[in-house]
């Protein structure tokens, strides 16, 4: 799990986004409004809802094109069990929160392979293709 997630602002541009991830080698930034966890932007959410719709990065902002469902798991929460959130949900990232419900990292399939080769393969094969059944 990376602690200590960086965050961008629901207001931010687009264009500041891609530079906060670029700067962290990251491919999503959790976002807040008011200090409240309100989504997720990925890379994907970049390309597919912005650029791929003509949306001009300088003048749009994160709360158009950001993911608002946020899956997310606990510390507390076992490794297989996230891994199983992340494949039931097609998803490559996880937002992980304390126990009073606050944003304390993130935990991407990178994460789970160095725990868990297995964990990561599964998780994988069902982000490539959601329709698969699950295991």
């Amino acid at each position: 799990m990376t602690r200590n997630a960086v965050t961008i602002g629901v207001d931010e541009t687009l264009v500041a986004a891609a530079r906060k991830m670029k700067e962290l080698g990251v491919g999503a930034l959790p976002v807040l409004a008011e200090g409240t966890l309100t989504g997720i932007l990925t890379d994907r959410d970049l390309t597919v809802r912005a650029t791929a719709a003509g949306a001009d990065p300088r003048r749009t902002r994160v709360r158009d094109a950001m993911t608002p469902q946020v899956v997310a798991c606990t510390e507390d929460d076992e490794l297989a069990e996230a891994a199983h959130a992340m494949e039931a949900c097609a998803v490559r990232r996880l937002i992980v929160l304390d126990r009073e419900g606050r944003l304390c990292g993130m935990l991407s399939v990178e994460d789970l392979a160095g725990a868990s080769t297995a964990l990561a393969a599964e998780v994988l094969r069902r982000a490539r293709d959601p329709m698969l059944p699950a295991p």
